[in-house]
């Protein structure tokens, strides 16, 4: 088996799942679960409006917990849309939750760099 690096792996990533640019979640960002993968240490530079925090680490995990009607197909419906401080980890967390069985996950493209880039609204 060949190695791989990080970028490779991510790429490979998103060529597989959907990504949603700042702008376009801004405009759909009441109607999504927005899920926040960033390690706590990174919640300093603010969070998307309304995000959860799951840091990457204990996602499949903890997933479910904040979403309703577990085991359901209503969570397996709900539209998420993960992100990061640059768009890799949502990447490879898309995927993830994809093989979870989420059928509508979306990564944010550039992550929270992109989103403040945009100078669009951040909580604190």
């Amino acid at each position: 088996m060949m190695m791989i690096n990080s970028q490779q792996l991510v790429n490979a990533a998103k060529q597989l799942i959907r990504e949603i640019a700042p702008d376009e979640l801004l405009k759909t960002i009441a109607d999504v679960t927005i899920i926040d993968v960033r390690e706590k240490e990174e919640l300093s530079t603010g969070t998307l409006p309304n995000a959860i925090h799951i840091p990457r680490g204990t996602l499949e995990m903890n997933i479910l917990k904040v979403l309703p009607n577990i085991g359901d197909e209503q969570a397996a419906s709900t539209p998420l849309v993960i992100y990061c401080r640059s768009g890799a980890r949502s990447a490879l967390a898309s995927l993830t939750l994809q093989s979870m069985g989420f059928t509508r996950v979306q990564s944010l493209q550039g992550g929270m760099t992109a989103w403040l880039d945009a100078q669009l609204p951040i909580a604190q």
